[in-house]
């Protein structure tokens, strides 16, 4: 008795459907049947369909290697990051990969680290695969990849890092997601909305800080100046006790530059037997959910909309790939505010 036979019909591998297994079932020429599977060629809508039904009816898998020598293309998208922890470059992949399954496009993923000599050689084995363009992304707006990704000669998108001058770049509108977050504060009856957050060597501290501070103005509320140290628990933690322990009056409401912060405030405002939301309102930044949703109570937070900015990042960049011109320049989209449990209703609400 043989066990390594696939003889016998138990065994046996089934044979790959062609081209011509299609045509055969749909009663048309392999040369209609391609045209059909491609998309090309004069025929009527109902041949067309019949084809393409049919070819998915018996499980037709196209060549790829064939499709990417006749159109020139791989079929593949080349994404580098530095963010080893995953948590921006994720979403942004998932976003990206939602835009690019639809048209046949994988995406091939290198974490090149801080490692200049890593990333080039992650470039190196994109471009020997014949990548049809690439997409960098990392773990902060303000600092770019430690490869040089000009002069290539294909297409390259910049996702949530620096780019390159004259490049095309989405980014999160971190301005923008602050505002959201004070005015719903504002909104809801607050009157003395901190700021609690990360190190002042990020740029994005800056904008959302002037947008905290801004709105205060808008609102006719007195300033507070925002207080910016790691982006850690034990921060959150540090700087309620600076606002309850100075000789300032104490706020009601937190703004915080991340979930972290605020998952450290909410702890530390419970130890003081402050009730989150009923004195103390709390809101973090970047929806992560795996905090958020454990926070006690669960945590309003910003919403950066990773996964719709890499589907903008992945739908640009087929653009280029087909031809399409696209302006260079940033493109600031929009972020969207989760309300949860840590904020409380309105007066009256």
């Amino acid at each position: 008795m043989s066990s390594g036979s696939d003889s016998g019909t138990g065994g046996a591998r089934r044979r790959p459907v062609t081209l011509r297994d299609v045509a055969l079932a749909a009663g048309v020429s392999v040369a209609t049947a391609s045209k059909a599977l491609n998309d090309q060629g004069r025929m009527t809508a109902e041949t067309r369909t019949r084809i393409q039904d049919t070819a998915r009816q018996l499980g037709f898998r196209p060549n790829g290697l064939a499709q990417s020598l006749l159109r020139r293309r791989s079929f593949t998208v080349g994404l580098l990051t530095n963010d080893t922890y995953g948590r921006f470059s994720l979403p942004v992949m998932a976003g990206i990969s939602e835009a690019l399954v639809d048209n046949g496009v994988s995406v091939f993923l290198c974490n090149v680290e801080d490692d200049p000599r890593l990333g080039q050689l992650h470039v190196d084995a994109m471009l020997d695969k014949r990548v049809d363009g690439i997409i960098a992304t990392g773990k902060r707006v303000d600092r770019h990849l430690p490869v040089d990704l000009a002069g290539l000669g294909l297409p390259v998108i910049y996702a949530f890092t620096q780019p390159d001058p004259g490049s095309i770049a989405f980014v999160s509108d971190d301005e923008g997601g602050a505002r959201l977050a004070v005015e719903h504060l504002a909104r809801l009856g607050r009157r003395r909305i901190a700021h609690v957050t990360g190190p002042e060597t990020f740029a994005v501290v800056h904008q959302r800080a002037r947008a905290h501070a801004d709105v205060l103005a808008e609102q006719g509320l007195d300033p507070m100046p925002a207080l910016m140290g790691p982006w850690s628990e034990a921060w959150g933690h540090e700087a309620i006790a600076r606002l309850f322990d100075g000789t300032g009056e104490a706020p009601d409401a937190v703004f915080c530059g991340n979930d972290q912060i605020a998952r450290g405030v909410i702890d530390a405002l419970r130890e003081r037997s402050v009730r989150v939301p009923d004195d103390v309102a709390v809101v973090g930044f970047d929806n992560w959910e795996i905090v958020a949703r454990a926070s006690r109570p669960p945590l309003t937070t910003v919403d950066m909309n990773l996964v719709a900015l890499g589907r903008e990042a992945g739908l640009t960049l087929l653009s280029l790939v087909d031809g399409t011109r696209v302006e260079p320049g940033i493109r600031k989209l929009p972020c969207r505010l989760m309300v949860r449990e840590s904020c409380g209703q309105p007066p009256g609400g």
